[in-house]
């Protein structure tokens, strides 16, 4: 085994193996960390002398993780984030210029709190960096275990004794169509009109779970993978789709849609919020955490 004498490796090389990581190529993490490309590549030859790894494999879409990249990847941004704390509280004031939180949340939930967290960080944190990442309960514990996220936002999943949650409160689903579209009032209609399924399958989801409990079935035209999309495939048809509360407020809000109850009896969900027990002392992301706790127990935003 070489002995390495850390006392002579520059630490910046760490914030190049992030940015690495993260962007998947040398000239995107160039432009991230303000270098020119060679000098990116240079400290990708230095970080391979250090780790007598590779790290990094060419593949047609960039630069591709080695399993010893995966494994140091965690470390590095645990290392990266205890130093920009311990750097923060340097700073005066609340200005955090520079720092960066990445918040893991499904997109309906993005739809619904994106702006109102972006206007009150720009109240209470300004100069923070918001990464949203896409996410949902089966892969969210899992992704702030590896770092990928700092915060959580979602619908059950958070179980580990090494994360720490935080109850955002109870939610419904309500129906969404265009303007000009007929309500319907009877589970028999609900189930007859065109629908438009929001769905990681494409082919079920939990109103035909509903719908099944009560013996019907419902017309499905179309699917999709994301709530994003909602607005813009029902709009000017007669297509209707169910969706959470949260969500299908905003999305009536910003655009020409109308909303109105189901009218077959819906499950509730619960939202909930976690970040890593390690990060309790991260005053930003504190502050953070509680400025989202507030916007989702503001009420009517999931009652």
């Amino acid at each position: 085994m070489n002995y390495i004498d850390i006392e002579n490796i520059d630490l910046n090389l760490l914030r190049v193996f992030e940015a690495l990581i993260e962007e998947g190529g040398a000239s995107r993490a160039a432009i991230r960390l303000g270098l020119t490309q060679p000098a990116v590549s240079a400290a990708l030859g230095r970080l391979r002398r250090v780790y007598s790894d590779p790290l990094f494999e060419r593949t047609g879409r960039g630069l591709r993780p080695t399993v010893r990249a995966n494994e140091l990847a965690p470390l590095v941004e645990e290392a990266l984030t205890q130093c920009r704390q311990a750097l923060a509280l340097t700073t005066a004031g609340k200005e955090i210029k520079g720092r960066t939180v990445t918040v893991g949340l499904s997109d309906d939930s993005e739809i619904a709190l994106g702006q109102k967290i972006l206007k009150k960080v720009d109240e209470h944190l300004p100069g923070l960096h918001i990464i949203f990442r896409q996410t949902h309960s089966g892969l969210a514990q899992d992704m702030l275990m590896r770092h990928q996220i700092d915060l959580a936002i979602t619908a059950g999943g958070l179980s580990s004794h090494l994360v720490k949650s935080h109850r955002l409160g109870k939610g419904n689903y309500l129906c969404i169509a265009d303007k000009n579209t007929s309500v319907p009032v009877t589970v028999d209609d609900y189930a007859q009109r065109p629908h438009l399924l929001v769905s990681s399958g494409g082919f079920v989801g939990v109103v035909d779970e509903a719908l099944n409990a009560v013996g019907y079935k419902r017309s499905v035209k179309v699917s999709t993978t994301h709530f994003a999309a909602v607005p813009f495939l029902l709009i000017e048809t007669d297509l209707i789709t169910t969706v959470p509360s949260h969500a299908a407020r905003a999305m009536e809000k910003n655009t020409s849609l109308q909303i109105f109850p189901c009218p077959v009896s819906m499950p509730p969900y619960e939202l909930e919020i976690g970040t890593r027990v390690g990060s309790r002392h991260d005053k930003v992301l504190h502050e953070l955490k509680s400025i989202i706790v507030k916007i989702c127990q503001t009420p009517g935003f999931l009652s």
